[in-house]
């Protein structure tokens, strides 16, 4: 790479003309709106469910990828079975798949005639398509591949020797996995938890065909935002999008920090 003062010039300019202008363009159409009107717009009783669902689905849906995907990621590190190469490569199927088809499937599959909709209606008495439960379970499909792909190569990298001298000391398997290997993935976990949680808030394509869209139940603020945006009212739709964008700046924040503190106690 050339020297410093031209590679950091670089990065500057590309970062102002990929992220901080689009941005800044934002926060300035934002500002077109009188205080009284961006509160009204921004702190409506159908802007707020929205809100609700969005973050609420978004954090549920990446606390339930954190625990499973991390249980994915051990099995595909740990154990060696038959297939083990086709499940690697589902994995990264969500990033692969248009998030418009990932939506028309996961409802024609949770809808009430679908092949796991009517097995879960009937059995349970849950509605899953058309409800917030479907969009949690959009969200949670589209981040799965963030938390799998974030602990697998720490788990790769992991030194095993520790593992065989806590149980040389006499640990158990929970004791040695509590002890030595969670500290050793929390901060990747942290990691692809705040991936994952990012990616689901500005989820759109995926959610829209399973949630139903009804106001005040199951409508995310992404939709919101397009609705305003068809209706012309840009400064309304910038509004909710600044909104958005603060908000998980904020939750963002926290979880670096709380990752930056895991990393610290860890020695790492």
């Amino acid at each position: 790479m050339p020297g410093f003062r031209l590679s950091l010039g670089f990065t500057i300019f590309y970062l102002t003309l990929i992220v901080l202008i689009p941005l800044s363009a934002v926060f300035l159409k934002t500002f077109t709106l009188t205080w009284d009107s961006f509160w009204t717009t921004v702190t409506s009783a159908r802007v707020m469910a929205s809100y609700r669902l969005t973050f609420g689905a978004s954090l549920l849906g990446a606390f339930i990828n954190v625990i499973f995907g991390g249980i994915v990621a051990w099995v595909l590190v740990r154990y060696e079975f038959p297939g083990k190469r086709i499940i690697d490569a589902l994995v990264d199927l969500p990033f692969a798949l248009p998030t418009a088809v990932a939506g028309i499937t996961l409802t024609a599959l949770y809808s009430a005639n679908g092949w796991l909709g009517q097995v879960i209606e009937g059995m349970w008495g849950i509605k899953v398509a058309f409800t917030p439960v479907g969009v949690v379970i959009a969200l949670t499909f589209i981040g799965l591949p963030f938390v799998v792909r974030t602990v697998q190569p720490v788990l790769e990298d992991a030194e095993r020797e520790l593992e065989e001298a806590a149980a040389s000391l006499g640990a158990n398997a929970w004791q040695t996995f509590s002890r030595v290997v969670f500290p050793t993935i929390m901060p990747s976990l942290m990691t692809g938890f705040a991936l994952a949680f990012a990616r689901a808030t500005g989820e759109y394509g995926s959610v829209i065909f399973i949630a139903g869209n009804m106001p005040m139940v199951s409508e995310i603020t992404p939709l919101f935002i397009i609705t305003k945006l068809e209706q012309y009212d840009y400064a309304g739709a910038t509004a909710i999008a600044t909104v958005m964008l603060v908000v998980s700046f904020l939750l963002l924040l926290g979880i670096n920090l709380l990752q930056a503190w895991a990393r610290g106690k860890s020695g790492k």
